[in-house]
């Protein structure tokens, strides 16, 4: 709820319309059948209710019921749900937005979701870049145009390496906000009426 909220007053405030990508990309091997779409409801818990169980081993008893038939096995649930984008990306920029960057594939499959719906220009953005060994050759590759990541932690020498990392230094606002919570003073200073340059 919270996140969509964020969204829709970034999105307000920039003048944009927003997309939501849903789900999580299959892993290496998974079929359509594996994705979630075809499983089955969870299997029933037993109970730990005295009167529960003795109801369930009087009906047991007869021949025509039988739980341990009903259920022979419990069956594994699949978990990842199909990649979907709702909204219209078509001849627009697309801007993806997380907390953190570590692994780099889950946002190269979205990026190539969006291109394959039309968006012209793709950035990533996240508050921590903490990428993964193999994330620089597998960015160069892909068709995200910009990963855009601020310097919580040290990652001026990837982007050295990579010319798609940008980072944008919050080093003055912490300290700033390090000095406001030392002083008791406001934190929502830092956050009012900031100008749309900043």
């Amino acid at each position: 709820m919270f996140c969509g909220v964020r969204v829709t007053s970034y999105a307000e405030r920039l003048g944009l319309g927003i997309a939501v990508i849903h789900g999580s990309p299959p892993t290496t091997g998974q079929s359509d059948q594996d994705d979630g779409r075809h499983s089955p409801p969870p299997p029933r818990e037993t109970s730990t209710s005295p009167l529960l169980d003795l109801v369930t081993q009087s009906i047991s008893s007869y021949s025509m019921f039988s739980w341990e038939e009903a259920s022979p096995e419990p069956v594994k649930l699949a978990v990842t749900v199909p990649v979907n984008v709702v909204g219209d990306v078509g001849g627009r920029i697309a801007i993806i937005v997380d907390d953190e960057i570590d692994e780099i594939h889950p946002f190269v499959a979205v990026a190539k979701l969006l291109k394959d719906r039309g968006a012209y220009k793709i950035y990533a953005m996240a508050t921590h870049g903490t990428f993964s060994e193999d994330c620089l050759g597998v960015l160069e590759q892909s068709d995200i145009d910009e990963v855009v990541v601020t310097n919580t932690l040290p990652v001026e020498g990837l982007a050295q390496q990579c010319s798609k990392i940008k980072i944008v230094d919050v080093s003055l606002m912490l300290g700033e906000g390090i000095r406001r919570i030392h002083n008791g003073e406001s934190m929502s200073y830092l956050f009012r009426d900031v100008p749309l340059g900043d």
